[in-house]
């Protein structure tokens, strides 16, 4: 049986969301057109959180829903697959993150309230101390990870350090696919699964940010795992098409978790490809969107 969807997923209710201008400088995809509006856009994305959590338990996902911590305030708190991952072995890594404000969203007391709640936390590893060679790489944002062939799938970028990678590569056995991707301003894409969501069976996938040259590594190695490509434009991506993740259902049935932003920007032919693989359900989170540069893959973290 596949190990590729994720059966439990935990999520970060934010306390403090809201636009922040340190991440800004390599996520393009964040805006600051009306981010003044403090309280309106938290309170706004606290209500989008709720409701995602509640439609997903509706879908029979299970949610483990945690809450931030007031201090220090983490506007990014509610994407938490970012500094974190969780392996079916019981390890669990934390990983060294780009930017200051965000490395106080690794919080010990969130692994041992996921340790109650029955994930396996055997042995933790920290690869933090990179940050100090201004080496990053930030988990399943950074590296796409194919459970079952032992293979990821990597952008390089300001948060994507090759000697990271390769450490991750050496801890965990496994194989890297490392290319470069390009935004249409020929700006390095920040993180891969903007770009690329690699469910059991297919791949959602942007080629056309990926130089020519490098395409065809990328595409070979889904081949060769015999992951049907389903394509999506630049256009698509930038609606966050890309961000999306395969989850499990109470049923075992696969369902492919998206925002809405990201359904509305697929064809008929897409939805319809798709559809023939997962059960398919979106999530309205514009003002996460707008202001955090990350969708709903992004506020998702597998635990299980």
């Amino acid at each position: 049986m596949s190990k590729q969807a994720a059966k439990r997923i935990m999520m970060m209710r934010p306390k403090h969301f809201g636009f922040d201008p340190s991440t800004a400088r390599s996520n393009s995809f964040q805006s600051q057109e009306g981010a003044n509006e403090i309280a309106a856009i938290e309170n706004k994305a606290k209500l989008e959180f709720e409701e995602a959590v509640s439609k997903l338990r509706s879908e029979g996902i299970d949610v483990i829903a945690l809450d931030d911590s007031d201090n220090p305030v983490k506007p990014n708190a509610v994407f938490p697959n970012n500094w974190v991952s969780f392996h079916d072995d019981g390890r669990v890594l934390l990983y060294p993150m780009m930017t200051e404000s965000r490395r106080s969203e690794r919080r010990e007391e969130v692994l041992t309230q996921l340790a109650e709640e029955g994930i396996k936390v055997d042995e933790v590893i920290d690869l933090s101390g990179y940050e100090a060679e201004e080496k990053f790489l930030e988990s399943t944002g950074s590296i796409i990870l194919d459970y079952d062939h032992k293979l990821l799938y990597a952008c390089i970028s300001t948060r994507t350090h090759p000697a990271v990678l390769d450490k991750f590569c050496e801890l965990m056995g496994y194989e890297a696919v490392v290319f470069e991707a390009f935004n249409k301003t020929d700006e390095a894409i920040y993180h891969t699964n903007v770009l690329m969501c690699l469910a059991a069976k297919y791949a959602v996938i942007c080629l056309d940010a990926i130089p020519l040259i490098q395409r065809e590594d990328v595409s070979s190695a889904l081949e060769r795992t015999d992951h049907e490509v389903i394509e999506i434009t630049m256009d698509q991506m930038y609606a966050f098409a890309g961000n999306m993740l395969e989850v499990l259902n109470s049923e075992g049935e696969s369902v492919l978790v998206m925002s809405q932003t990201a359904y509305e920007s697929l064809s008929t032919i897409q939805k319809s490809k798709l559809s023939s693989y997962s059960k398919l359900v979106s999530i309205p989170i514009p003002t996460i969107e707008k202001y955090g540069g990350g969708s709903i893959r992004c506020m998702m973290c597998k635990v299980e």
